[in-house]
């Protein structure tokens, strides 16, 4: 299994995105682990879907 660009690190308050290729954090805190996110960063990259995702995970945490 190749090792993946994008990995959900466990943060006090959630999760956060890292990017391991850049070496830094990708997006905002979430209070839940944005599985179907991550899976679609490092699979299709569709930003489409990407921009959908990111929209119900923000929703989640109001």
């Amino acid at each position: 299994m190749a090792k993946r660009r994008y990995v959900a690190k466990g943060v006090p308050g959630g999760y956060r995105i890292w990017d391991n290729k850049a070496s830094r954090w990708w997006g905002d805190q979430y209070e839940l682990c944005p599985d179907d996110l991550l899976a679609e960063l490092n699979g299709a990259r569709d930003s489409a879907r990407i921009t959908v995702l990111l929209k119900r995970c923000r929703a989640f945490r109001r």
